[in-house]
């Protein structure tokens, strides 16, 4: 059985946490991005990872997205 893509994100969700899925016209054929969606202007998403780079994917490279929870915070143990 395949695995069924969807992509379950839109413009309305920039500011919210996502993972997307898209292709890379290289080798590997597709990469994972998870990230808070800062912008989609001109079908270009731009992600801002955890690590504060961005990500710019175009709209129509997006094999599969979704919303995904805040991160959990990160505690120090003492």
């Amino acid at each position: 059985m395949r695995p069924r893509y969807v992509v379950r994100i839109d413009p309305t969700h920039v500011g919210r946490r996502v993972s997307v899925r898209a292709r890379t016209h290289a080798n590997p054929p597709a990469t994972d991005t998870v990230g808070v969606l800062r912008a989609w202007q001109d079908d270009v998403l731009t992600i801002e990872r955890r690590d504060g780079s961005l990500a710019r994917i175009p709209a129509g490279d997006l094999l599969a997205a979704r919303v995904v929870p805040d991160a959990p915070n990160r505690r120090r143990l003492l």
